[in-house]
């Protein structure tokens, strides 16, 4: 195996976005942790917050400007709800979007839950050179998305090419 070919443990942070969950019922969050751990990157930071876009917002600026934060995952408010603000509070942080995410999670869940998936407004991007990945507050969407594009991406080992080795660059 060659050096190009290590594991890169990445510093990920866990946000909930809810009106409802407490930290006892943040099952999504739970199960988001537990899985960048079990791959083997680091839980830098979890928070736990209610659908206001200016709470969120704080919070991600906070993250995305620590540089030992490599990525952002956050669950919830991603829907069509009044309350549902995570597109409006996180896309205005971003640098660039990353179209291909929301695409092929739309995708992916139209495989599983039929034309439901099109009230998804999950998205993903690059901020400050952290990545950010905004998913639907469900379990089964966490899993579909961290186990089907996220935890490859987050992994340098995977080819033809990943998001991981690509850190170095992208503040160039």
């Amino acid at each position: 195996m060659s050096a190009d070919d290590d594991f890169i443990p990445l510093s990920l942070c866990v946000l909930t976005v809810s009106d409802s969950r407490t930290p006892d019922t943040d099952s999504s969050g739970d199960y988001l942790v537990e899985a960048l751990q079990a791959a083997g990157h680091r839980l830098a930071h979890r928070a736990l917050l209610p659908d206001d876009r200016y709470r969120l917002r704080a919070a991600v600026s906070q993250w995305i400007a620590d540089a030992d934060v490599d990525g952002v995952l956050v669950t919830g408010g991603t829907g069509f709800t009044g309350r549902d603000s995570t597109p409006e509070a996180l896309l205005p942080l971003l640098d660039k979007e990353m179209p291909g995410f929301g695409e092929l999670f739309r995708a992916i869940s139209f495989e599983e839950i039929g034309t439901s998936s099109l009230q998804s407004r999950a998205f993903a991007g690059l901020a400050n050179g952290t990545f950010v990945f905004c998913l639907p507050g469900s379990n089964s969407a966490c899993r579909t998305a961290w186990e089907r594009i996220v935890s490859d991406q987050l992994d340098a080992r995977t080819r033809p090419c990943n998001l991981a080795t690509l850190r170095p660059r992208l503040k160039e």
